[in-house]
């Protein structure tokens, strides 16, 4: 479950928790993101930059340990989004995203894996993908695979 803290106009904190948060936790909550109130709303309707639902930050990481250290459990991630206009694109698209609303499901990945793929030639396959791996990096993998007794 997603709750929300903050201003929709400016900045708004998503919070995933495994439940329902208590009111000593809400108040715990808004005093760590400066006072900042909880919206009581399951969406907000605006549009937001934030990170991608498959992209974790390190201030989430730090902000959720801080969270534990306060005695708030069962949180799960937390995130900050910004308010933008529709029109907004001053942003790094392989880190982060626009949002047209957040939701329950701001953090929910739906992409399918794709299936492990086998690489008979690493070497060739480093050049043909552009991985860069050096001659030092192939000779580990090749030697790796033939231990392991598989690609």
């Amino acid at each position: 479950m997603i709750h929300f803290f903050g201003d929709a106009a400016n900045k708004v904190f998503a919070v995933q928790t495994t439940k329902e948060i208590n009111t000593e936790d809400i108040a715990k909550l808004s005093w760590l993101f400066g006072n900042q109130p909880k919206i009581h709303m399951a969406s907000i309707d605006a549009f937001f930059v934030g990170p991608r639902a498959s992209m974790i930050t390190p201030w989430s990481t730090n902000a959720t340990e801080i969270t534990q250290n306060m005695g708030i459990s069962d949180i799960l991630r937390i995130e900050e989004f910004v308010s933008v206009t529709e029109g907004f694109q001053d942003f790094d698209p392989m880190l982060f995203q626009k949002f047209k609303a957040l939701d329950q499901e701001v953090f929910t990945i739906a992409i399918q894996p794709e299936p492990i793929k086998p690489i008979d030639n690493i070497a060739e396959y480093n050049a043909e993908q552009g991985l860069a791996l050096s001659e030092e990096e192939i000779e580990y993998l090749e030697n790796l695979s033939e231990r392991l007794g598989r690609k």
